[in-house]
């Protein structure tokens, strides 16, 4: 009997095994989904795009976050309200994320934009 390397006897006894047929690759992680409410400061810091320590600091100075149990909670409609609130605007802030479509907000940021210009130009006429 010829002498067989370690790796190629490995690989045959690898080739002998069968696979079960009702197991398929996973993906190693859950899609995630939004959801509207956030748990956590961690979750609450990363839909702000913010540090841990600066989302505490804002719930201290009036961010809308509860504490139930061990845990916080923030929903993010109440977020971005706050955050349009503290910027001096009247309407919510969207924060953008990796998965969400800009081109509605870039429609009305434009229109609102161009209306600001007509008013300039009116004004410097009078």
């Amino acid at each position: 009997m010829d002498a067989v390397s370690y790796p190629v006897a490995l690989n045959a006894i690898n080739m002998k095994k069968k696979q079960k047929p009702g197991r398929r690759n996973r993906p190693a992680t859950k899609p995630t989904v939004q959801n509207e409410r956030l748990k956590g400061w961690n979750e609450i810091a990363s839909f702000l795009g913010q540090p841990v320590a600066v989302a505490q600091r804002w719930s201290r100075s009036g961010m809308p976050v509860t504490r139930e149990g061990r845990f916080m909670y923030a929903s993010r409609e109440e977020l971005s309200g706050y955050l349009g609130r503290e910027a001096g605007l009247d309407v919510p802030v969207h924060i953008a994320t990796e998965n969400m479509d800009l081109s509605a907000d870039l429609k009305l940021a434009l229109a609102h934009a161009r209306a600001g210009k007509h008013d300039k130009k009116k004004k410097a006429k009078r």
